[in-house]
């Protein structure tokens, strides 16, 4: 998994009921645009993530 500042985090919910969350990528750690990812999340917090197979990373429209 490979993402840039900017891209969006998705991580799915494993459990009934419960809601996707969706984040900002606000800083890439790992080598070439891998994890560990710095996620500002909806809610205002952020977190160190290390997505598992149950994100995606949503690539930001970037321009020309």
């Amino acid at each position: 998994m490979h993402a840039a500042v900017g891209d969006r985090l998705v991580v799915h919910s494993a459990v009934v009921g419960e809601h996707e969350k969706h984040g900002e990528i606000i800083e890439v750690r790992g080598p070439e645009g891998g994890p560990p990812f710095l996620v500002r999340f909806e809610d205002g917090h952020e977190a160190l993530v290390f997505p598992g197979p149950d994100a995606v990373v949503v690539a930001a429209q970037r321009g020309s």
